[in-house]
C-alpha cells in the first residue's frame, strides 16, 4: 500500500492487544499515514499476563499513549450475564466469548478516541474474520462519523508469517515464533484456538499443548467434584452457598471447571462472512453457568414462557455472533430475557466429573414444581378422570380428519 493521501488523518486511537497484528500496525500506521500520532488502547477483559508490559511495548514501537482500561466487572455485568439470562449460544454449542467481549472494548475504544480527539479509529481484524463487523458496528453505534483503518484489507502483508517477518525488521518483540502461531484470543470468559494444524477439521487437536484453562477429561481426578450454585432473578450470585462478585465468581469456576475438564469445545462454526472456520474453545466456569442456569429455569419458568426463551435464545445469540449487540432488537430481547427471570431464583447442586456435569440437585422458592401434583402416589388435588375430556378435545382435529379420510378418501 502506497501511503495515504488522507492529510486529515493526523490522530489515529488502535484497538491495542499487543499480539501479532496490533504489534506491527503501530510502525506500519506511522510509515503509511504521515507519521500521525498513534494512541494504543487495551480493553481489559480478563486475559491477565497478556497485559504484562503492554504499555511500555507500545510506547517502544511508536505510540505516545497506551490506554489500559478495566472493563472486567462492564463485561460480566453489561455483556456476560445477559446473555447468560437468555440463554444464548451459537449453533448450540458456542457460548460467544469473543463475541460480545468486541462490544464492550469497542464501545470503550470509540469513548477514548472521542476524549482524545481522534481523526481515524483502527483495528487489527482480517477480511475473512467475524471480528471487523463486531468492531465497526461499535464505533457506528457510538461515532457514526469516525473514520476506520483495517490495514488486513489493503497492506503489503498477506499472511501471519509474513506479519512475523515485518516485525523482526522493525525489532518487534513477539512471544509468538511461526511453529507456536496459533490466533488465540483469551478473556475471563474464555480463550479461543484458531489456526495451523487446526485448520483442517481432520486432525485431532494437541490438547495437552494447547489447553491453558484446565485439562482435558482423561487428565481429570479421578473424584466426582460437588458444586452447588445460587441464583438471583436468573444472575449467579454464589458458589456453595457463599456471596460473590461477579468477577471473582467466573473465576472460581474456571478453576473449578478447568480442574474437571469442562467447557472444551472442537466445533466448525459458520461465520458471519460466509466460510466456515474450525476453533477449539475453552469455556469452563461458563459452561458450568449454563447448565446450572438451564436447570434453575426448569423449576421456575412456566411451559410457554420456557419455550419461547427457547426460541429467542437462537436469534439472540445470532444477534451477539454478528456484532449487532447496539441495537434496538437485542435491547428488546434483553428487556424479555430480564421480565422472564424475575422468579428464576435458588440453587443448583450439580456433579462435576471427567468433563460431565451432572444434576445432583434444584431448589428454589419460587418453583413451580409442585411435587404432590406430579407424584405417582395418591393425590387427592389431581383428578385423573380430567384426563378424558381433556384428551377427547385436544385430539379432536386428529378425530375429525381421520373420519374424513375414510368418508370421502382424503390425501
Amino acid at each position: 500500500m502506497k501511503k495515504s493521501n488522507d492529510e486529515s488523518i493526523k490522530k489515529i486511537v488502535l484497538a491495542y492487544s499487543g499480539g501479532l497484528d496490533t504489534s506491527v500496525m503501530i510502525p506500519w500506521l506511522k510509515e503509511n499515514y504521515n507519521n500521525a500520532e498513534i494512541i494504543a488502547v487495551s480493553g481489559d477483559v480478563g486475559q491477565e499476563d497478556e497485559l504484562e508490559g503492554l504499555e511500555e511495548k507500545a510506547k517502544k514501537t511508536g505510540a505516545s499513549k497506551c490506554y489500559i482500561v478495566d472493563l472486567k466487572e462492564t463485561f460480566v455485568k453489561d455483556y456476560i450475564f445477559p446473555c447468560l439470562k437468555a440463554g444464548a449460544k451459537y449453533e448450540d454449542v458456542y457460548l460467544l466469548g469473543t463475541s460480545f467481549a468486541r462490544p464492550a472494548l469497542g464501545k470503550a475504544i470509540v469513548d477514548i478516541a472521542v476524549k482524545e480527539g481522534a481523526d481515524a479509529i483502527c483495528h487489527g481484524c482480517t477480511g475473512k474474520g467475524n471480528d471487523q463487523v463486531r468492531f465497526e458496528l461499535a464505533i457506528k453505534a457510538f461515532a457514526p462519523e469516525m473514520k476506520v483503518i483495517a490495514p488486513w484489507r489493503n497492506w503489503e502483508l498477506k499472511s501471519r508469517e509474513d506479519e512475523i517477518e515485518y516485525a523482526k525488521r522493525h525489532n518487534i518483540p513477539l512471544k509468538i515464533s511461526k511453529e507456536t502461531n496459533y490466533s488465540k484470543d483469551k478473556n475471563i470468559w474464555h480463550l479461543s484456538h484458531e489456526g495451523l494444524d487446526l485448520e483442517n477439521p481432520e486432525n485431532e487437536p494437541e490438547y495437552d499443548k494447547i489447553l491453558e484453562l484446565g485439562v482435558t477429561p482423561q487428565k481429570a481426578p479421578d473424584k466426582e467434584c460437588y458444586i452447588s450454585i445460587g441464583f438471583e432473578k436468573g444472575i449467579p450470585v454464589s458458589i456453595n452457598k457463599k456471596k460473590m462478585e461477579p468477577v471473582d465468581l467466573i473465576l472460581e469456576l474456571n478453576k473449578i471447571g478447568g480442574e474437571n475438564g469442562i467447557g472444551i469445545v472442537d466445533m466448525v462454526e459458520n461465520r458471519l462472512v460466509g466460510m466456515k472456520s474450525r476453533g477449539i474453545y475453552e469455556t469452563p466456569g461458563g459452561t458450568i453457568l449454563y447448565k446450572a442456569h438451564e436447570l434453575i429455569e426448569s423449576i421456575t419458568l412456566d411451559k410457554d414462557t420456557m419455550h419461547y426463551k427457547q426460541l429467542i435464545a437462537v436469534r439472540f445469540g445470532e444477534l451477539v455472533y454478528n456484532g449487532q449487540w447496539f441495537t434496538p432488537l437485542r435491547e428488546a430481547l434483553s428487556a424479555f430475557a430480564d421480565s422472564a427471570s424475575q422468579n428464576v431464583n435458588g440453587e443448583v447442586k450439580l456433579k462435576l466429573y471427567k468433563g460431565n456435569i451432572i444434576p445432583a440437585g434444584i431448589t428454589s422458592p419460587t418453583s413451580l414444581y409442585s411435587e404432590q401434583i406430579a407424584s405417582f402416589g395418591e393425590d387427592d388435588s389431581f383428578n385423573h378422570n380430567d384426563s378424558a375430556g381433556f384428551i377427547s378435545l385436544f385430539g379432536l382435529p386428529i378425530k375429525i380428519r381421520a373420519i374424513q379420510l375414510k368418508n370421502k378418501d382424503i390425501k
